[in-house]
């Protein structure tokens, strides 16, 4: 079998440190992090309603989703004239997520996150 010859993904000599450093870099924009978080809590969206949750032009919003396409994050539906999109999966969802609690834990003290209510909070979502 060649799965006894295939690297972890996880080990730091891994082919996919590359691409997952790219992944980071497309996270590394508030827009974009807005994005994948009302796609997360909303599922599907409009170019419009998503431009309105996340306080940008439409053009602007089509831009950032353009480029998270390119990067397999979201996935988009067409109805007639108008482009829904949505998450290819959950991983954006989750590295988002992962990354809000770092910065939580950033700010000092038991961050919410840690919370049995949180948690559960972010069970459901999850």
């Amino acid at each position: 079998m060649h799965a006894d010859n295939q690297m972890c993904g996880r080990d730091p000599d891994s082919q996919y440190v590359n691409l997952a450093v790219e992944i980071f870099s497309m996270l590394a924009d508030a827009t974009r992090v807005r994005i994948i978080l009302a796609l997360s809590t909303h599922g599907e969206l409009s170019v419009n309603h998503l431009a309105d949750v996340v306080g940008k032009a439409p053009a602007a919003a089509s831009q950032h989703l353009a480029k998270l396409r390119l990067a397999r994050m979201v996935t988009v539906r067409q109805d007639g004239t108008r482009a829904f999109y949505r998450l290819t999966d959950e991983h954006a969802s989750r590295l988002v997520n992962e990354a809000i609690f770092q910065a939580e834990h950033s700010l000092g003290g038991e961050p919410r996150h840690h919370h049995p209510v949180a948690d559960r909070a972010e069970e459901v979502r999850a």
